[in-house]
């Protein structure tokens, strides 16, 4: 039986395990896929080997941090500087994000986007600005502090106190504000301001209505969590997991289904 694990810390809200795990059994393939909470970053590859995994997940917060323990990093995760997937092959640590691509499956229904505002700066944010990018759509940071303002020199980046507020197609929260709390990513105001001239709403956090999509809908803004974003990072690491073995509609017909059970 192969072993997958998911790492983060927090980690016990994760819905990964059941994903794959159905999946898995589905599918008929040996594999067992659990929860792992981490305390240290720099020990991920040391407790990765002690479980005997084939392959992993990587979620907040440690999505950058792990990035440089990698022996081989795709294409795409080196240049987003963040990964969310690793494999064990040829005894050798490779790392991918699945993030961006999921994403952008996710917002499909939006249709055409031609701006977007980006609350945070952690790792999610830079796989989603990223992949905005290349798919030639606008888009502007905002964030708390400007101490990560050099991991987006290529973007427009804005803290509150010297943000103006713009018209943006879509506005997306890629902060933990609103997981385990009722806090909002920036201050209502500021919030409010740009959701009076948005059409769309996307926060990362999924399971939960936050506060932030709570008051995106209050200005009638289409809305959506990152439950989709989920599903399809899932399924393209699941495919990377058994290296291209199955059909990608019937690992979304069983991770669908999973995310569907309560």
């Amino acid at each position: 039986m192969k072993k997958f694990a998911v790492f983060g810390n927090p980690v016990a809200h994760s819905k990964s395990p059941r994903m794959h795990n159905l999946a898995f059994q589905n599918l008929s393939y040996d594999a067992f896929y659990g929860r792992v909470l981490l305390d240290d970053p720099l020990l991920l590859v040391q407790k990765f080997n002690s479980l005997g995994l084939s392959g992993a997940n990587i979620t907040v917060p440690f999505k950058e941090t792990t990035l440089n323990l990698c022996d081989e990093i795709d294409e795409d995760a080196k240049n987003i500087g963040a990964i969310n997937t690793i494999i064990k092959q040829d005894n050798k640590i490779i790392a991918y994000n699945t993030d961006a691509p999921g994403f952008m499956l996710s917002i499909g229904e939006f249709g055409k986007i031609k701006t977007t505002l980006i609350i945070g700066a952690g790792g999610t944010a830079k796989a989603l600005s990223y992949i905005l990018d290349k798919n030639k759509i606008k888009v502007d940071i905002l964030n708390r502090s400007d101490k990560r303002a050099n991991f987006f020199k290529d973007f427009d980046f804005y803290t509150p106190q010297i943000f103006i507020t713009k018209k943006y197609d879509l506005v997306i929260n890629t902060t933990p504000a609103g997981l385990v709390n009722n806090d909002l990513p920036i201050d209502t105001g500021i919030l409010n301001d740009i959701f009076s001239g948005a059409k769309f709403a996307f926060d990362v956090v999924y399971g939960k209505q936050t506060p932030f999509l709570n008051l995106a809908k209050s200005h009638k803004l289409h809305t959506k969590d990152g439950k989709e974003m989920l599903l399809y990072q899932g399924i393209l690491a699941f495919d990377i997991f058994t290296q291209h073995k199955f059909n990608t509609s019937e690992i979304e017909n069983s991770m669908r289904l999973a995310l569907n059970l309560e």
